[in-house]
């Protein structure tokens, strides 16, 4: 028992003494939040390692999963178009468009000879935007 309160005792001397420490400064890693500038090539290297997503290389959409899909795509593109030159047809006829104002839904299309060619004004009635397109004469 005299062993252990002589060792508690010398272990409680120990403490006793005053500690020498320094201050903690926190400095992150990071240079985008105030770290050492020369850690962002490691650190991007290391992001790059670990990356597993790779980027598809099909900007055009060539590499379609379903053909299925791109059928009905192509065939829904040809009905609006056969619809589109039917109503064009019955609007204008079979000598096109000549000079004139028309009306077609919700567009009012103003067609004029200027010196630079034919010149057409598209304006939505409803937004009230206005294209115009010139046709130059050839």
């Amino acid at each position: 028992m005299k062993k252990l309160l002589i060792a508690s005792v010398f272990i409680l001397a120990l403490f006793r003494t005053t500690s020498i420490a320094q201050d903690f400064i926190y400095q992150p890693v990071n240079p985008a939040f105030g770290g050492n500038p020369y850690n962002y090539s490691w650190l991007l290297s290391q992001a790059s390692a670990q990356n597993d997503f790779k980027e598809e290389t099909d900007p055009f959409g060539f590499l379609d999963d379903d053909p299925l899909s791109g059928f009905q795509d192509d065939l829904n593109a040809q009905v609006l178009n056969e619809i589109s030159r039917q109503l064009y047809f019955n609007q204008f006829g079979e000598d096109g468009l000549a000079e004139g104002f028309y009306e077609f839904g919700s567009y009012e299309i103003d067609v004029s000879t200027t010196s630079e060619g034919m010149q057409i004004r598209i304006i939505d009635i409803q937004t009230g935007s206005e294209t115009t397109v010139v046709i130059p004469f050839y």
